[in-house]
């Protein structure tokens, strides 16, 4: 993260205003199951890994909310807002947006929420033929809805 680090860091020392960083980090895999990083998640997010999660700070909800509500015309999508910059739970913060939360600027992550759910991530397995294209086709279909409607 050290590109992101240093750009959120310049934009902070030069007074620079942000409406919205997004990060899209792991977007094409579905699953029959999905793991959290907290186990009462499944009550909220559900047992499969078939959405795409927006994991963004508090401040930045009711733009996300938005996001959410667009991308969710195209694709099964959650919002995860987190407080403290997701230091309370460490995995929200393995991506290019938790620079920005850390800067005090709104930042979301767009993911498939990777090694939680796909178990080829960061392997040799880690192939094309084992993502769900068709899924994130919608994804892109749905990014662009989402993020058209700033």
């Amino acid at each position: 993260m050290l590109g992101s680090s240093a750009l959120a860091h310049e934009l902070k020392a030069s007074g620079q205003k942000l409406k919205l960083m997004v990060s899209l980090e792991m977007l094409a895999f579905t699953s029959a199951t999905q793991r959290y990083p907290i186990p009462a998640m499944r009550t909220v997010y559900g047992d499969r890994g078939e959405f795409i999660a927006v994991v963004g700070n508090i401040s930045a909800t009711p733009l996300l909310s938005g996001i959410v509500s667009r991308m969710g015309k195209q694709v099964i999508t959650k919002l995860l807002p987190v407080r403290a910059a997701g230091h309370a739970m460490p995995e929200v913060r393995l991506s290019d947006h938790s620079p920005f939360w850390d800067a005090g600027y709104n930042a979301a992550m767009v993911t498939d929420t990777s090694f939680l759910r796909n178990p080829h991530y960061h392997q040799m397995s880690d192939t094309i033929d084992t993502l769900d294209l068709p899924f994130l086709a919608n994804v892109t279909e749905g990014l662009k809805q989402g993020l058209g409607g700033l």
